[in-house]
């Protein structure tokens, strides 16, 4: 063996063989693993613990054998440092050492190894606990595949469920289907600006829809009036967010949980004077006060039978002379930030849209 293993080459022989790590500062013992495990599995080797931990990032192995006993940084450490990075956690981590102490053997258990392999290694043993490791692995990854499939299917079905909703509420207004569709991608927009990360911001833009879901629990003589609400009538109005929260329910699910948010806070106002429960300042749910901007700045900007529609300007102007009364302040950089989007999206959905029409641009 030569005194530098080639540990950086991409491919060898059987490339699409499991790849298996081995980590070892005794040339022979090197070869050794080689010699037993090269006909069926691709094989990288590493003489030390932070070419192992460099190699491992940059190939991701399917399993690693680690020595124990090595200089500067011994397996444990190899391991620990394995286990606290979430690209390499899943690595089953089979530890080779001379040792054999149930302590020892606790230890790396501990650290996150999966099994222990003695030295002088039995190239059988070898052969049939990497095969094992590897087909436990394999066996992991289908189950964690049928879930990920299982969840996706399920958040789809509550997706199409959410969706609906909304648009039943919108049959019961006065205003068009399109109506939530532009108000969900201006919450999108204006997340994204705030600073929301990519799920927060997918949850967002697919609740966002049930945001006047409550509006099914209002009378169509209120709903539905040409003229000026009177204050019983404003009265029952403002109870739409607290039947919108109570129909969609309390939920640990992510998605429901932020449709109830929006339905019951968006209406809720940064001075306190909002409702249905007057919260002020950021006791106002965030992805609340990011749906009020987009709800309102919709409905300024759309025709009504009450009102013509006003222009961008005028609506951002609308919007900024707010701050700090009905809207948070602080979100009236991302909303100006995300404004010729926001524009964008009012054109491309100034018709009539459906709700099962792709929403995303």
């Amino acid at each position: 063996m030569s005194a530098n293993p080639p540990v950086y080459s991409d491919r060898v022989d059987g490339a699409q063989n499991p790849l298996v790590l081995v980590v070892d500062d005794t040339p022979e013992n090197l070869d050794l693993v080689r010699a037993v495990l090269a006909q069926d599995y691709r094989i990288r080797v590493a003489r030390d613990g932070v070419t192992a931990l460099r190699l491992a990032v940059h190939h991701l192995p399917d399993l690693i054998l680690l020595d124990v006993m090595m200089p500067e940084m011994d397996g444990y450490e190899v391991c620990r440092r394995l286990k606290a990075d979430p690209r390499l956690a899943d690595i089953p981590v089979i530890f080779v050492t001379g040792m054999s102490e149930s302590e020892d053997e606790s230890r790396g258990f501990d650290m996150g190894a999966v099994d222990y392999i003695t030295k002088p290694i039995s190239p059988p043993v070898l052969v049939r606990r990497v095969r094992t490791h590897l087909a436990l692995r394999d066996h992991h990854r289908e189950l964690e595949s049928r879930v990920r499939q299982r969840t996706h299917e399920l958040y789809q079905t509550r997706l199409q469920i959410i969706r609906r909703l909304g648009r039943a509420a919108e049959f019961k207004d006065s205003e068009t289907g399109s109506h939530i569709v532009r108000m969900s991608h201006y919450a999108r927009l204006i997340g994204q600006e705030a600073g929301l990360n990519d799920h927060q911001v997918d949850l967002l833009f697919n609740a966002a829809p049930m945001h006047d879901i409550g509006k099914i629990g209002i009378p169509d003589r209120i709903l539905l009036k040409p003229g000026p609400l009177d204050e019983n009538e404003w009265r029952i109005m403002r109870e739409h967010p607290l039947i919108g929260a109570e129909i969609i329910g309390e939920h640990s699910n992510d998605l429901l949980h932020y449709s109830r948010l929006i339905a019951l806070t968006h209406h809720e106002r940064w001075d306190g004077t909002g409702y249905p429960h007057g919260l002020k300042g950021d006791d106002i749910p965030l992805i609340g006060r990011v749906a009020a901007i987009a709800d309102i700045f919709d409905a300024l900007t759309s025709p009504r039978p009450y009102k013509g529609a006003w222009t961008v300007a005028d609506a951002a102007r609308e919007i900024e002379q707010h701050g700090g009364s009905q809207f948070d302040p602080e979100l009236l950089p991302a909303f100006r930030k995300a404004l010729p989007k926001l524009e964008r999206i009012k054109i491309l959905y100034a018709e009539e849209a459906l709700l099962d029409h792709d929403l995303k641009l």
